[in-house]
């Protein structure tokens, strides 16, 4: 593969008044150089690897503990406490999904809720942006009943598609109507070997800029 390498206009000589061809020549040699470099940039990022070039913001997290709702008629913020991979997206304040870039987001997320009530209960998750309610993001789920001594469990889990200015940061929030409902969780099982199950995990990719007068 082909190294892609930032250019640089060359440094072109000024022209005497009078026509010389060694000045000509020396000109049309740099700028031959210049366009051979060119040509060979755009034909590596316009390749069929082309997108190895382009570096975009992302970010990986989950989170380790139980998450639980002490007042049916409290929104609470989701949690995060481990970064698996990030560049230009945080957690900040242990819930901000944080952004350094302006861009159109594509953000991701999967809840490990559990239900301790014999009964099925509900549960609300929606997003927020620089502490406002996002319009319509919300999504109700109603999470399976208590079956015998096993605890009911549903994986709550869509995404959204996002315009942020930089700096912006986001939210997921999330209610229920039953103190039984918690986000969980749950450790590494056996019979067969099954690894950890976080109580959430949250991908963040950046798709696209955005036009400055978005903003303005």
């Amino acid at each position: 593969m082909s190294i892609l390498r930032a250019t640089r206009a060359p440094n072109l000589i000024n022209a005497p008044q009078q026509y010389e061809s060694r000045h000509h020549d020396q000109i049309y040699r740099e700028l031959r150089v210049y366009f051979n470099v060119l040509d060979n940039a755009t034909s590596a990022l316009f390749g069929p690897r082309g997108g190895d070039y382009l570096t975009f913001s992302y970010g990986s997290f989950y989170d380790t503990t139980d998450q639980t709702a002490a007042d049916t008629t409290t929104a609470y913020a989701v949690t995060l406490n481990t970064t698996d991979i990030s560049q230009g997206v945080s957690i900040e304040n242990s819930s901000q999904i944080t952004v350094a870039e302006a861009g159109i987001y594509n953000l991701q997320f999967s809840i490990q809720f559990v239900n301790a009530n014999a009964n099925a209960q509900d549960t609300s998750v929606w997003l927020r942006q620089n502490g406002v309610d996002v319009p319509a993001s919300n999504g109700d789920s109603s999470i399976p009943a208590k079956h015998g001594s096993t605890n009911g469990k549903l994986i709550v889990a869509w995404n959204y598609f996002l315009t942020a200015a930089a700096g912006d940061f986001f939210e997921l929030m999330w209610s229920t109507d039953s103190s039984d409902i918690s986000i969980q969780y749950i450790d590494a099982q056996t019979s067969p070997t099954r690894p950890v199950t976080p109580s959430v995990i949250l991908t963040v990719t950046r798709v696209s800029d955005v036009t400055s007068d978005v903003y303005a």
